[in-house]
């Protein structure tokens, strides 16, 4: 079956679509999971809240969370056939639309992912201009654009871990920009989000993730 057209299919010099709160920060957001994930997902439900809900097929947002979840770039020609390229990958997914969510963002989006046994989550909202803010990751309270060089770290709440893993990042002269915590309670699973000016060293990512109170440890670089 054809796919519809819309006004998606404008292409533009930096970005593919009409607006780059519907389109090329959407992709972002769909960056942002693929790198969580660690990979493009065998499955992902898609729920768009708000304004995203009333015009994500029209705008091409379905396209470009796609695009993005699949790794591709905001200029990215192929965004226009991203449809078709998911169902060729084998990636499937289902859409879902709230219009009217009042705590949410206008523009907000969130992914329940999975891959081989791996699964994620993720809250996006996208602020216009390109420009994301990622507010939940796997249920924990999040606040990163992915502007800057991201570590977001899941571990076991343990005395002394944060400055454990800041003072690592320091002998690669990784000037963090900001720090999110947030955990599930006292002595259970915490999250650590840095914002960094610079990225870490891969052989320090490798040592963080390989502590054993250390369950997940991913790397997002600075998208542009």
């Amino acid at each position: 079956m054809a796919e519809k057209s819309s006004v998606f299919d404008m292409i533009g010099p930096i970005m593919i679509g009409p607006s780059s709160s519907h389109t090329a920060g959407v992709v972002k957001i769909g960056n942002v999971a693929n790198k969580l994930l660690g990979g493009m997902p065998d499955q992902v439900k898609i729920t768009f809240f708000n304004s995203f809900a009333r015009t994500y097929e029209g705008h091409g947002s379905d396209r470009a969370i796609l695009a993005g979840l699949m790794g591709l770039a905001t200029d990215d020609d192929r965004i226009r056939t991203s449809l078709a390229m998911a169902q060729e990958n084998g990636l499937l997914y289902e859409f879902k639309s709230i219009g009217n969510a009042a705590t949410y963002h206008p523009n907000s989006v969130q992914l329940e992912m999975s891959l081989d046994d791996r699964k994620s989550s993720l809250l996006g909202e996208s602020r216009g201009g390109g420009v994301i803010r990622i507010r939940e990751v796997n249920g924990f309270d999040a606040n990163f654009t992915s502007s800057l060089h991201t570590m977001v770290i899941e571990a076991d709440d343990k005395k002394g871990s944060i400055a454990f893993i800041t003072d690592i990042l320091s002998h690669d002269d990784c000037n963090i920009a900001t720090m999110t915590v947030s955990r599930k309670g006292k002595n259970d699973l915490a999250c650590l989000i840095l914002e960094m000016d610079s990225a870490p060293k891969e052989i320090s990512i490798q040592y963080i993730d390989h502590l054993n109170w250390v369950k997940n440890t991913r790397y997002i670089n600075q998208l542009s």
